[in-house]
């Protein structure tokens, strides 16, 4: 198993109920797949430039193992998911964290 850190942005416009939906839904897809380590919640931060109409957005990072194979699976949930607007996610070395 490999660590990662997954940070995505959330549209601003949303309820929060429907954060903690989409964040939990996040967090228990990796779950099943891994094991979510931390979560960082960044709240809402201005953005360097405009993404589909919106100046700042929600920031969530997700700490987690889990096998390589899984990332694809994760990012292709992100890109379904309307309220994600941009994602990343990197593998982690040894000792970060």
């Amino acid at each position: 198993m490999n660590s990662y850190e997954s940070v995505i942005i959330i549209n601003p416009k949303l309820e929060e109920e429907k954060i903690k939906e989409i964040t939990s839904k996040v967090e228990t897809l990796i779950n099943n797949n891994g094991k979510v380590t931390k979560v960082d919640e960044l709240g809402i931060k201005k953005l360097a430039y405009e993404i589909k109409k919106c100046k700042e957005a929600y920031y969530f990072i997700f700490y987690f193992e889990s096998d390589p194979t899984f990332i694809t699976e994760l990012e292709r949930t992100y890109k379904i998911t309307d309220e994600i607007i941009k994602f990343i996610t990197v593998k982690q070395e040894k000792g970060e964290n």
